[in-house]
């Protein structure tokens, strides 16, 4: 997606969180972006906003409201809390220039510790003059995109770690007499999300235990069953999906969430959002905390309501949110059951893709909005965050993270059904040709996303993965005997390592791979001769890059260095006027066994030696020829480095 811009807009008042009353004589200060504070007045008696936030549940006092009704108050709610916004004039100069820029969302920060102010919904707000599309709501502009989020609290960010592996807890609950919630709809939302990243395997059996790495579901919740849960797995996502209920705290009506009883499940057991934050952040057995969820999703009527503003305490997700959970997506209204449905599917594919998640929240209302007409829906949805600074950075190192695991899978299903065709001749070419599809579309998405922002090593390496995934399919082709596909797929492989060389020519290990690609595609030693002609200065001159590397980088750059030197000896095969076997193979055994020694003493990530394994094969295996020439030499030293390797 596009670039996001943060405008944080903070109400103040003196005195604790909880014990104050609305009323037009109470003074708010308003402050957006730290500048320019301005002083109002909210235009409600307490009693007065909790009448307008009764209609706005479809079912007044009893009574049900018609369309026309919901439709009003809507409307009129909408236009005063757009006039509340409209008196701070920073905020209207700072939406104002953020407009300016195109494919830009503008990302509305509120932060207060006010209970009372917590309780207004301000997503309902409608665009007052001076304010981009001015008479509609704010948070559905299509020409001018906003988005909202709330923080607890006016503090430091709380950590986060957006790039994690992802993994969702699924609960759910609907005790005693309560109404059955749609559970195989929310499951068929998180299986179809995480469905591209399920590793394939031919047995359903054998899949059904690779869905579970990536979900856990928990019937009939309670919550001792999420504080096991979570206590013993690091899931970055929880997804609760339950009634919820009022109770009564110190006097005064509450919201909390209707879990199962842990004795019996057929007892509703109400719990609060404090209570919840608990159990999300247990203690494992050794009393250490696990990875705290980064995202909890709750399908849960009113689990944004604040309720009373009297006591301490706050909504369910603003608790939860307090308690060290960066992001909290929930509801201060009743939700349908198809709108929490919607809600899932869209949030949690998108997490998966790796979209950033202030973007995923602005399509959601859209969607809300088209798809569950009759309804504020698209309203009610209620997100607390937190945004470190480093926020975009992390967002699009797990977006990359997520596309490479992606692609990763599609080659993994590949080789899987090539090795199955050559038993199960009923297993047509077409399969394989719709994967090799799906994985250049997955890859041609990835470069498409890169923006005018984008560094010249990223879209050198985005170009530089193309051209490896082209490589692979043409050494599928090869082993499936299809000539003419291989050929054309190392083509492509050559012009994206061209592309990839031209965006960063010091970049070794892709001048390697060009010239490696630029060889494979050569048939007879005439043509061997030129091209030898053609890049020797080419080859000498990455010889020396490397070394340069080498000798002045540190930990994973150095063995990445050592890795293209061993290939580069092997390459000298054909590139080198000098070419001496006996002298090759010593010089490759020795940078191939100080590449391993260097990661067995340092401890390092071991995938250099898998990734150089694995390219070498190729050389052997797929690359190499039994005839006189440098493709039989290829053969002989790959043997030599994948044995000094250890394969």
């Amino acid at each position: 997606m596009a670039n996001v811009r943060d405008i944080k807009l903070e109400f103040l008042r003196p005195g604790p969180a909880h014990n104050q009353l609305l009323s037009p004589l109470t003074p708010y200060i308003a402050l957006c972006n730290g500048e320019g504070p301005t002083t109002l007045y909210m235009p409600f008696e307490h009693q007065q906003l909790l009448t307008r936030l009764e209609r706005l549940r479809y079912v007044s006092y009893g009574k049900e409201l018609s369309e026309q009704q919901s439709d009003a108050e809507v409307h009129e709610l909408g236009r005063i809390l757009g006039d509340i916004l409209s008196q701070v004039p920073t905020l209207i100069s700072s939406l104002g220039s953020a407009c300016c820029k195109k494919n830009q969302l503008i990302h509305l920060r509120l932060t207060t510790k006010a209970y009372e102010i917590s309780l207004i919904p301000f997503e309902l707000s409608l665009s007052s003059a001076g304010f981009p599309g001015s008479g509609s709501p704010l948070f559905l502009q299509s020409n001018e995109p906003i988005t909202i989020t709330r923080e607890a609290e006016s503090r430091l960010s709380t950590p986060i770690n957006w790039n994690r592996p992802p993994r969702i807890l699924f609960a759910f609950a609907s005790p005693g007499n309560l109404p059955a919630v749609p559970f195989q709809d929310h499951l068929k939302a998180l299986r179809r999300a995480i469905e591209p990243w399920v590793e394939y395997k031919k047995e359903p059996v054998d899949r059904i235990e690779q869905v579970k790495k990536l979900l856990t579901v928990l019937p009939n919740a309670s919550l001792k069953d999420i504080r096991e849960a979570c206590a013993k797995n690091q899931y970055t996502y929880v997804h609760i999906l339950a009634h919820g209920a009022a109770f009564d705290h110190q006097g005064h009506t509450d919201y909390g969430l209707a879990l199962c009883d842990e004795v019996d499940s057929n007892k509703k057991n109400v719990i609060d959002g404090a209570t919840l934050a608990f159990a999300l952040t247990a203690k494992d057995s050794l009393e250490e905390v696990q990875a705290r969820p980064t995202l909890v999703s709750l399908a849960t009527c009113d689990s944004a309501n604040t309720g009373t503003t009297l006591v301490p305490g706050g909504s369910i997700a603003h608790s939860i949110h307090a308690a060290g959970i960066p992001w909290v997506v929930a509801s201060q209204f009743p939700l349908w059951m198809r709108a929490s449905t919607i809600t899932t599917e869209t949030l949690y594919q998108g997490l998966f893709k790796g979209e950033d998640p202030r973007w995923l929240l602005y399509n959601l209302r859209q969607r809300l909005r088209t798809d569950c007409v009759n309804t504020h829906d698209w309203a009610s949805i209620v997100t607390y965050a937190s945004i470190p600074k480093d926020f975009d950075q992390q967002v699009h190192a797990f977006s990359t993270s997520q596309r490479k695991a992606r692609i990763d899978v599609l080659f993994d299903k590949t080789v899987t059904i090539s090795e199955i065709s050559k038993i199960d001749r009923s297993i047509e070419d077409k399969e394989l040709t719709n994967l090799y599809d799906d994985i250049r579309y997955e890859l041609e998405q990835w470069q498409s996303s890169l923006t005018a922002h984008s560094s010249r090593q990223e879209r050198a390496k985005v170009l530089g993965i193309r051209a490896a995934s082209e490589k692979r399919i043409g050494n599928l082709c090869i082993r499936q005997g299809n000539i003419q596909e291989a050929t054309e797929a190392y083509q492509n492989a050559c012009d994206f390592y061209k592309q990839a060389l031209l965006v960063e020519p010091t970049n070794h290990w892709v001048i390697t791979q060009y010239l490696s690609m630029r060889a494979v595609l050569i048939n007879t030693e005439a043509e061997a001769e030129l091209l030898a002609k053609e890049l020797k200065n080419w080859w000498i001159a990455v010889k020396q890059t490397a070394l340069w590397q080498y000798t002045s980088a540190s930990s994973m750059d150095k063995i990445w260095a050592l890795a293209t030197r061993a290939e580069l000896e092997l390459l000298g095969a054909t590139y080198d006027e000098n070419y001496q076997r006996s002298k090759t193979k010593k010089e490759l055994t020795r940078l191939c066994k100080e590449l391993l020694d260097l990661i067995q003493s340092a401890d390092l990530n071991t995938f250099p030696i898998f990734s150089s394994c694995r390219q070498f094969k190729r050389y052997r295996d797929d690359w190499s020829d039994d005839e006189p020439g440098y493709r039989k030499e290829w053969g002989l030293l790959a043997k030599t480095a994948i044995e000094a390797l250890g394969e």
